[in-house]
């Protein structure tokens, strides 16, 4: 069974008080769904401060807080940055990894699969970022570009590690700019995601693997992208920073026991 995951990527917004009010906000709504929705997921991505107020008011409920990026150093001489034991020993159980943003500030496919496998050795769940620009759209290169982004993050992962992964398809000419991939082509590059899958470890495995959608979903697309077999949820940008969109959202998830 393939439970979906909605997780909010807060990004660089908010302050503390606004981060501690939405959080309190989405706890309460997730605990307020009647008893016979259907099972989801939730998951919340603070910016680095507020990470550890966040988790203190999550502690001990069903939504999960991580962190929006981490270094592949264990320890040192890194200014700025922030190991997994760090964010594990704050609380935090994921880690987005190569979100386009940060592979636009020069992160690279290779420095990503590094990442992915900090994350695994320190206990995290990383939620691995892959998509392609509307230039490599236009060009046909979406399945080698989003197929060569995945392969290199997860190089080294071994079959049995397949369930302490997420994987976000965020093509990066829809996000933010209130354009989003249809469900036909959301669907087609989560199907090539999950053959990929199957070719690198098993065809159990990757069909254990959830793999999200993520760009400019919101509560009026929710439901239609949702409903593709291959998508098990969503990265959620703007629409997570207001606890109604989010819950909307949430509330969109079909069931997914299989």
């Amino acid at each position: 069974m393939r439970i979906p995951v909605i997780a909010g990527n807060w990004k660089m917004n908010l302050d503390r008080a606004a981060a501690i009010a939405l959080a309190r906000a989405v706890r309460d709504g997730v605990a307020m769904r009647p008893a016979g929705a259907p099972p989801v997921e939730v998951g919340v991505t603070p910016a680095y401060p507020y990470l550890e107020a966040v988790r203190g008011l999550l502690r001990g409920g069903p939504i999960w807080v991580g962190g929006q990026d981490l270094s592949p150093e264990k320890n040192g001489a890194f200014t700025g940055e922030v190991s997994a034991a760090m964010l594990a020993d704050i609380g935090c159980s994921h880690v987005l990894v190569g979100h386009s943003e940060r592979r636009q500030m020069g992160e690279s496919a290779e420095l990503c699969g590094r990442k992915v496998a900090a994350a695994l050795a320190g206990a995290l769940i990383p939620v691995l970022c892959v998509g392609e620009t509307l230039a490599q759209r236009d060009a046909g290169k979406t399945a080698a570009v989003v197929l060569e982004q995945f392969e290199s993050g997860v190089r080294g992962v071994a079959a049995a590690d397949v369930s302490r992964l997420l994987v976000a398809y965020e093509p990066v000419w829809a996000i933010g700019t209130g354009r989003n991939a249809t469900a036909a082509q959301a669907g087609e590059v989560h199907a090539l995601l999950r053959d990929c899958a199957a070719r690198n470890w098993s065809r159990a495995a990757a069909d254990s693997l959830r793999i999200l959608y993520g760009g400019s979903v919101k509560p009026e697309n929710a439901a239609e992208l949702l409903a593709v077999p291959d998508i098990d949820g969503a990265l959620v940008g703007g629409a997570a920073l207001t606890a109604p969109s989010f819950l909307k959202i949430i509330d969109a998830c079909p069931n997914r026991a299989r």
